[in-house]
């Protein structure tokens, strides 16, 4: 059993930054692609980024340039760094865990991020 906690989120100005964690209990976190997915309101939840266990990135096209994800594997933590930010990136922030060989996705409660003036 994994269990995901997001914080970070908040109110910020467009073009200001945040950058969220996600904490993972147990112990299969190195063992285990991390990714960031956004929900706004009435909108479908989508995939913002994602790190694999060898230390790859990859970015939703909306985000890339701006947005950059890390992970510490001594602290069982994904991280999202997010600058330049729009208020279209107003959303629910949702961290994932998949672990290797596992079709099991486990997710966070999800924080809010907000941008506006």
């Amino acid at each position: 059993q994994v269990q995901l906690v997001e914080s970070g989120g908040g109110l910020v100005q467009p073009g200001g930054s945040l950058r969220l964690s996600c904490a993972a209990s147990g112990r299969t976190f190195s063992r285990s692609a991390m990714k960031w997915f956004r929900q706004a309101p009435g909108k479908e939840r989508e995939w913002v980024a994602t790190t694999t266990i060898g230390g790859s990135r990859s970015y939703a096209d909306s985000v890339k340039g701006r947005f950059t994800i890390s992970r510490d594997n001594a602290k069982n933590t994904v991280y999202l760094q997010m600058n330049s930010l729009k208020p279209e990136d107003t959303a629910v922030y949702y961290c994932n865990s998949k672990e290797l060989g596992s079709d099991y996705n486990y997710w966070g409660q999800g924080t809010q991020v907000t941008v506006s003036s």
